[in-house]
């Protein structure tokens, strides 16, 4: 973690106690790096930074983060796909967030049919902004059951 980021206060999970655990999916490598490096100063425990969605799963089933950030366009498979995938694997409670530089008609459509908890623009992600999503998710109840496709 920086140095500049040794602020105990902001290392609070969603449930008040440990810190969230993150896993980042993206095909960039810059993006992955520097939302690695903005969420650990926000709070966020970043457990793994992965650009594939067979990383992603198995990350995931390795590490148990609370929560996934996946980027709806990831090259040559889509984050839609993965979150999907994420979302399906048996015994986790695992909350996807989809992520993209692109917002607009067509990202909302894409978001609201899939398993994903919410959607961040990337330029608006931050450690307050996943513990807010993830507390709302939390006080709502359980999330619904997922149908597989």
């Amino acid at each position: 973690m920086p140095a500049s980021c040794n602020d105990e206060t902001s290392r609070i999970g969603h449930d008040g106690n440990m810190p969230v655990r993150c896993v980042i999916v993206d095909d960039s490598h810059e993006f992955l790096r520097n939302a690695s490096e903005l969420l650990e100063c926000d709070g966020i425990d970043v457990v793994g930074a992965v650009s594939t969605g067979a990383q992603a799963a198995r990350t995931c089933r390795q590490l148990k983060p609370d929560v996934a950030l996946v980027d709806i366009y990831l090259g040559a498979e889509t984050g839609l796909d993965v979150a999907r995938q994420l979302a399906d694997q048996a015994g986790t409670a695992l909350q996807v967030i989809l992520i993209s530089a692109s917002v607009g008609a067509e990202t909302a459509g894409m978001v609201a049919n899939s398993p994903a908890v919410s959607f961040v623009p990337k330029e608006d992600l931050s450690g307050d902004t996943i513990r807010g999503i993830l507390a709302g998710v939390s006080s709502a109840g359980p999330p619904p059951q997922r149908n597989s496709r």
